[in-house]
């Protein structure tokens, strides 16, 4: 009960923080390009990654051993993408409307997961699956006249976060976690080292403050998931990820100014809803088969 009760707190505190981290990238996003933004902040991830990896049982020895070396590659490469673009969309769609799209990743890995992981989805998990993109077109709001193409990049945004999570169940079939972990770090330091400099621009001296903060975010954030994924099932922590979007709504409403359309809260009411009954369908299906098996 007790390590369960700290696996929560653990994941309670990392949602909190990756709205607290999402709020800093927009306000970094407005000003310099989110390129540059994810190559300073993948430097301290990735020497983060290797000092966590050098500590732990076997050292870097151990952590650089991956039976899928290429998908790992992939993977730290996907989410390195998928965060610059996810800058951009704080700063060109909202962070409100941003996190209400992507509120939709966990209905995305459900469906995907059939056919990339082999995984079976009873007919009840289709409904809430359908009625979770129906409420994704509640917020896109694709009316004659109405809707903005721009919305489209937040939907790729949600798809690069579901391929990355369906990555990294397959790596998981064969890699420790602490693996897992050096390589999204590593390799996304790696490559946004690469295109990097062609956006780098002059920064503020109180800017680098902001960040340094983002930075340090960033490491807090994924120890405390890190640590969250020690005590608890991944399923159980998925359902926090709706406390992410709560707060991004907040801070966009209070820090910037965003204005809440009735389409993005029934949207985003309608996905949550049906996220969270899918979770809950795979906890039980998974308690069931626990149950058979014992």
């Amino acid at each position: 009960m007790k390590s369960d009760r700290a696996g929560y707190l653990f994941a309670l505190a990392t949602y909190v923080i990756f709205a607290s981290q999402d709020a800093i990238s927009k306000h970094l996003g407005q000003t310099y390009s989110p390129v540059m933004i994810t190559m300073i902040r993948y430097w301290a991830f990735g020497a983060f990654a290797v000092a966590l990896a050098m500590r732990a049982p076997g050292g870097l020895r151990v952590a650089v051993k991956s039976s899928r070396l290429w998908l790992q590659i992939f993977r730290g490469v996907l989410l390195a993408t998928q965060i610059a673009t996810a800058i951009f969309c704080f700063w060109l769609v909202g962070l409100a409307h941003s996190q209400a799209i992507f509120a939709a990743t966990p209905l995305l890995v459900a469906a995907l997961s059939v056919p990339v992981l082999g995984e079976h989805v009873g007919w009840r998990r289709w409904l809430a699956i359908g009625a979770g993109f129906i409420g994704v077109l509640v917020i896109l709001k694709p009316d004659a006249g109405i809707f903005d193409p721009v919305l489209l990049l937040a939907v790729l945004n949600a798809f690069m976060l579901a391929g990355y999570a369906l990555a990294t169940r397959l790596v998981a079939r064969n890699d420790p976690p602490m693996t897992s972990f050096f390589y999204i770090g590593v390799v996304g330091a790696v490559a946004m080292t690469f295109v990097g400099p062609f956006f780098w621009e002059p920064m503020a001296r109180a800017d680098w403050g902001w960040m340094a903060a983002l930075c340090c975010t960033g490491m807090v954030s994924h120890y405390c998931l890190i640590k969250a994924l020690d005590h608890l099932d991944a399923v159980l922590v998925q359902p926090f990820s709706y406390l992410h979007l709560v707060m991004s709504c907040f801070i966009g409403v209070l820090l910037f100014g965003e204005v809440l359309g009735s389409n993005v809260v029934i949207g985003s009411l309608i996905v949550v809803g049906a996220g969270v009954f899918t979770v809950w369908r795979e906890i039980r299906a998974k308690r069931i088969a626990a149950v058979a098996g014992g």
